[in-house]
This record gives C-alpha cells, sequence and structure tokens, in this order.
C-alpha cells in the first residue's frame, strides 16, 4: 500500500473485530484495544497491535474507529483522553440525538467527528452489499473516504452527526416491520400445521413485489395527496379486520399488526374511507 493509514478500533465484539479483519486485510496498520484483553488475541495473530488502553490506542492511529455497545461507554471510555487532532468515527449504535451530543462534547476536546451507521452484519462488511451511513465533520470524511470505504460502499449524509443514526434507525425500523409481518405469517399458518419454512417461501416473493410500489407511495407522501386509487383506508380496514378475526379464532395473538389496524380505524373515524391507507402518517407526525 503507497499510503497507508493508521488506524485505531476500540470495541472487539463480533461486528468491531470484522471491522479491525478489514483494515488488516487491506494493509492499514491497525491497533485494537478491549476491555476484555483476550478478545484481540485472533486479530493480533493476523498482525494487530494490541494497546493495554484505550489512550495507548487513540495515540497510536490518524483515525479511530469505535464500535460499543452504546453512546454512555462511549463518551466514558475517552474520559481523560487526548483527543486533540484525531480523528474519530463512531460506529456505535444509537439515537441521532446522542450522536449530535457526542459530536459537540468530543468536538470541544479538539477532536474531528464523523457518526455512522452500519447496514450490515459481521459477516457482510468488506462486501459490496454492505452499506455504511456517515455524517459529520465533512472535510474528515473526505480525508478517509478511501478507509472507510474498505468496511462496505460508504454514503456521505451532510454535517449534521444525527443524520447517520437517523438513517440507521429508519432503515431498521423498515427491517423489524418486515419481520414482524413474517412472524405473524408463519404464526397463523403454523396453527394448520404449515411448516415456517414452507410458508416464508411465499412470503419473500410475495413481500418483494409489494415493495415495488412503496416508491409511489412515497411520492403521494411528500406530495400530501391521498388519493386511494391503488390501496384504500376503506379496502385495508377490511383486509386486517379478517386477519386479526382470523388470528384470534386460530388462537394466535395479533399484536404484531393490531397497531396498524388501530391506526386505521382512527383515521377512517375522521376521514372518508376512499382515500388512500398512506394518509395514516398524518396520525405519526
Amino acid at each position: 500500500m503507497t499510503n497507508p493509514t493508521s488506524v485505531a478500533v476500540l470495541g472487539l465484539g463480533n461486528m468491531g473485530t470484522a471491522l479491525a479483519a478489514a483494515f488488516l486485510t487491506a494493509g492499514h496498520p491497525t491497533t485494537v484495544w478491549n476491555r476484555t484483553a483476550s478478545k484481540a488475541e485472533p486479530l493480533a495473530a493476523q498482525g494487530a497491535a494490541v494497546a493495554a488502553t484505550v489512550a495507548e490506542a487513540i495515540a497510536a492511529a490518524e483515525v479511530t474507529v469505535i464500535c460499543l455497545s452504546v453512546y454512555d461507554t462511549v463518551l466514558a471510555r475517552l474520559d481523560g483522553v487526548d483527543l486533540h487532532g484525531k480523528a474519530i468515527v463512531n460506529l456505535t449504535n444509537g439515537t441521532p440525538r446522542q450522536a449530535r451530543e457526542a459530536s459537540a462534547a468530543l468536538t470541544a476536546r479538539g477532536a474531528s467527528y464523523v457518526d455512522g451507521g452500519i447496514m450490515a452484519i459481521p459477516e457482510m462488511i468488506g462486501q459490496p452489499s454492505a452499506l455504511l451511513f456517515y455524517s459529520g465533520a465533512t472535510e474528515t470524511f473526505q480525508a478517509h473516504r478511501e478507509l472507510l470505504d474498505l468496511l462496505g460502499p460508504a454514503r456521505f449524509l451532510g454535517a449534521d452527526p444525527g443524520l447517520a443514526s437517523l438513517y440507521d434507525l429508519a432503515l431498521l425500523s423498515g427491517m423489524y416491520g418486515t419481520f414482524a409481518g413474517a412472524f405473524h405469517a408463519i404464526a397463523l399458518a403454523g396453527t394448520e400445521g404449515v411448516p415456517a419454512v414452507e410458508i416464508t417461501e411465499l412470503v419473500v416473493p410475495w413481500v418483494t413485489a409489494m415493495a415495488a410500489v412503496l416508491p409511489s407511495m412515497a411520492a403521494e407522501i411528500d406530495k400530501g395527496e391521498f388519493l386511494g386509487e391503488e390501496s384504500s383506508l376503506q379496502v385495508n380496514k377490511d383486509g386486517l379486520d379478517n386477519i386479526l378475526t382470523a388470528s384470534w379464532q386460530q388462537g394466535i395473538s395479533a399484536d404484531l399488526l393490531a397497531p396498524f389496524h388501530t391506526l386505521i380505524a382512527r383515521k377512517l373515524a375522521t376521514t372518508d374511507g376512499s382515500v388512500s391507507v398512506n394518509s395514516i402518517m398524518e396520525l405519526l407526525k
């Protein structure tokens, strides 16, 4: 490597270990730290330097990548450490407010701060299928983009350090909503002995096909025009009535879908049933 960047990785859970391994594989001098020192041994065998303290790790690197459990832990571990002139990239999962507060605190101590959100599991790190969001210190991100791209395609969202967390949690919300629907489908079909694998083979292409309508729904939401030409409130209320009733009759909980049904019913109480189901977005604001 012509211009290797020295990097430190703080936190060696499954994700932190994958991040450090990606830097090592690309030839960047990598220092690692973890509260439980034994977790660093496999990376040391690959050529990583193991720091005894957080301060030692940060001092050894141009860029410090943090992947700990929560933001409070991040701030606690950095307490009293000299951060002047250091580039900090925090990939710990948290909220936009936590990211902004961390940015303010660490910037005040002389660091340049970039927050990030990882849309991947550890096995995906370093692959094109991974996606990582970043926001915060623009010049710092641009200076080290090549390094960060080693973890997966990097998307910079702007100078507001809270944006990466916002996008991260928004995409995870879509994921969990999908899981909730799939779990309910498995439970409902399972009441008649249908194996989870069998019904899931049908759920996946069905959900994929339905996802194709999301861009047009999003355009309608942005315009604030809820015409209901394709999917009205009443049609969706009727469908969910049947799903919930069948669930109760089959002896399973409807807790995963009941909140959606409740929102539709609330909207129907104040508007015509022919408007689009997208209009329930107004209840979320």
